[in-house]
């Protein structure tokens, strides 16, 4: 509905108002954009065809919802867009704690304002936006916090009793009376909070300190947690499930193209990071695939998840690796190297969380063994597969390169190398640019580097060749034929 100035009640009953729930309100207005073919919840990519449309039918048949699913998967992104499918206004009885509706009041103060002022209770307005509450769920939550509690003070300045309904002080859930309230981590919250919420879901009543109160409270609850088997610290206790309408679960994008359109949508690049450094398309697959490695990995806890935020904040600290490196040389221009990858270490590591195995080897290590196995999935993609077993006499596709190394050549890339150094050095190897025309033909000139450097990573993943890490950069090398040249 429209706002409208100065309205009181008298206006508001000449108008078209009608009262409506706001579950009748967002389903009313969620029919209206499916029938118009119009997007229900924007920016929400590859839960296009699973949970939104779990999420509508449960709109539609105006349940409460649990989002159940790990972390980083746009729970509470889905919950906040609920936004956009409430009315732009709604009339409020001016000065209400509860926001009560002036043609349907509950409250009593509003109930009372009504009798002694009639036609004439002024009205305010209340924006979609301003009717959207959300709660983390901490062991630390009291009822009071969610409910209510009697407020002792204000019993005794009014010379009330405690059976008085003017002596509660409202918590947040009935503050969120026609509006949206979202209650993240559920199996968070203390069984004992939780049970208190089961009169407030089915029978709308407030119970406080034994004190019960008929008040037919009615926001939209929306509940997020991670599946009850994965967390050590609680669980959803049945009656309260049984009273959630729908659960909705979520999930981690489906391949690699969903998560770079995910990772796209959300990284901050700034202008004159656009301007100055190239990303090649190879290396946003390297860092969508680093959190499908972790997902799989025997070093990673699969039940605590591994956030999607991870390949957002992996790709910023890749450009601002880059930024870096390009400021220290003075070159104008850059792309990203695969020795930038180094600089993603730290938005890895507080992003997964290690079972034992993985704390012994050390989270930076996991960060980095990551990485290679990135690497080497998506080597295969590009160049010929390495097989393990090859016939002696048998010609391969990279002997000329490996054959470069082995005469005791040895290739070193520091991190801070200038554009003109880097691609003098990657020139230099027998072969490698042979390899490229003919297994990629068609690769951009601005790609040609990185694919050249990811060659050499992947030849190494695959222990054709010996990389070591020094305090400044990279060092390639065949060990067996420096070993050989020696003796």
């Amino acid at each position: 509905m429209k706002r409208k100035e100065n309205t009181t009640l008298g206006a508001l009953k000449k108008s078209k108002y009608a009262p409506q729930s706001i579950q009748e309100e967002m389903a009313k207005n969620l029919r209206e954009k499916l029938q118009e073919g119009s997007s229900t919840f924007e920016g929400l990519i590859g839960y296009e065809n699973t949970v939104i449309p779990d999420v509508e039918r449960a709109i539609l048949s105006g349940h409460n919802i649990n989002l159940l699913g790990l972390r980083g998967q746009a729970k509470t992104r889905l919950a906040r867009q609920m936004t956009m499918l409430l009315d732009e206004w709604v009339p409020v009885v001016e000065g209400s704690e509860i926001n009560d509706d002036p043609l349907q009041p509950i409250s009593n103060e509003a109930k009372q304002k009504i009798q002694e002022l009639g036609d004439k209770t002024p009205v305010s307005w209340l924006h979609r936006d301003d009717r959207f509450f959300e709660k983390l769920a901490t062991p630390d939550v009291t009822v009071a916090d969610l409910i209510g509690d009697v407020d002792p003070i204000k019993a005794s300045n009014l010379k009330l009793s405690y059976a008085d309904e003017r002596v509660i002080h409202f918590g947040m859930i009935p503050r969120a009376h026609r509006c949206i309230f979202v209650l993240n981590e559920l199996p968070d919250l203390q069984a004992r909070i939780q049970v208190a919420l089961f009169s407030i879901l089915q029978e709308k009543e407030i119970q406080i300190r034994g004190f019960k109160l008929r008040l037919p409270i009615a926001p939209q609850l929306i509940f997020t947690a991670n599946p009850e088997d994965y967390t050590n610290r609680g669980s959803i206790v049945t009656p309260l499930k049984d009273r959630i309408g729908s659960q909705i679960l979520t999930h981690y994008p489906h391949n690699r193209h969903i998560a770079k359109e995910i990772t796209t949508q959300e990284v901050k690049i700034s202008p004159s990071q656009k301007e100055t450094i190239h990303i090649p398309e190879l290396a946003r697959d390297i860092i969508e695939q680093i959190g499908f490695e972790a997902r799989k990995s025997e070093y990673v806890d699969s039940k605590s998840g591994v956030s999607a935020r991870m390949s957002i904040t992996a790709m910023e600290n890749l450009i601002s690796t880059a930024e870096r490196r390009l400021l220290i040389s003075g070159d104008k221009q850059t792309s990203i190297r695969l020795v930038d990858f180094l600089g993603v270490i730290p938005s890895i590591n507080g992003k997964i969380e290690l079972v034992y195995e993985g704390e012994q080897e050390g989270a930076e290590q996991i960060s980095y063994h990551l990485i290679s196995e990135s690497i080497k999935t998506l080597f295969p993609d590009y160049f010929p597969k390495i097989e393990k077993l090859q016939k002696q006499d048998e010609e391969g596709p990279y002997d000329e390169l490996l054959g470069w190394f082995f005469q005791d050549n040895q290739l070193f890339l520091e991190d801070a190398l200038n554009e003109k150094d880097y691609q003098e050095a990657l020139n230099e190897i027998a072969g490698i640019n042979s390899i490229l025309k003919t297994h990629q033909p068609e690769c951009d000139t601005k790609d040609l580097y990185f694919m050249m450097e990811f060659l050499l990573w992947g030849l190494e993943s695959f222990k054709k060749l010996n990389k070591y890490r020094t305090l400044e950069g990279f060092q390639f090398k065949d060990s067996l034929g420096s070993y050989i040249s020696g003796l």
